[in-house]
């Protein structure tokens, strides 16, 4: 409703052809619609997957939580390995696609992982994995 105001409100000005406010609005009703589209796309392939119903057999997998304890560190820290429209590390979800996701993905409880994080390598012992 705000954009096309704003195209409604552009028109009323006059000539269309030099009005930068009518073609701003252009602009930002193709980028929502873009975006509308972007979205109906996720949600037609979107699955729910019910975590606690998996037999990942105490594997690493996607949905899984997992608790860590980094090499050398001050104590455990808890991660969800979600979509990465879920993600939020400081609700401890994070991207399946993260390096740290991927260097857990398969790994079960005991393991000790690599990542190469953008901030180096961090080495982590896998305390937990539980499908919630």
């Amino acid at each position: 409703p705000r954009i096309i105001e704003a195209i409604s409100e552009a028109r009323a000005h006059g000539d269309l052809k030099e009005n930068a406010e009518y073609h701003a609005a252009r602009e930002q009703q193709g980028f929502a619609e873009g975006r509308i589209a972007e979205i109906e796309a996720k949600l037609s392939n979107a699955q729910i997957i019910d975590v606690s119903k998996l037999n990942a057999q105490g594997k690493v997998v996607f949905g899984a939580t997992v608790e860590l304890e980094e090499e050398g560190g001050s104590g455990a820290v808890i991660y969800q390995i979600v979509g990465d429209d879920e993600a939020d590390i400081k609700a401890g979800r994070i991207s399946v696609s993260s390096p740290i996701a991927r260097a857990l993905i398969g790994k079960e409880e005991g393991d000790l992982v690599t990542v190469l994080a953008p901030g180096g390598e961090k080495k982590f012992e896998i305390l937990a994995v539980e499908y919630k």
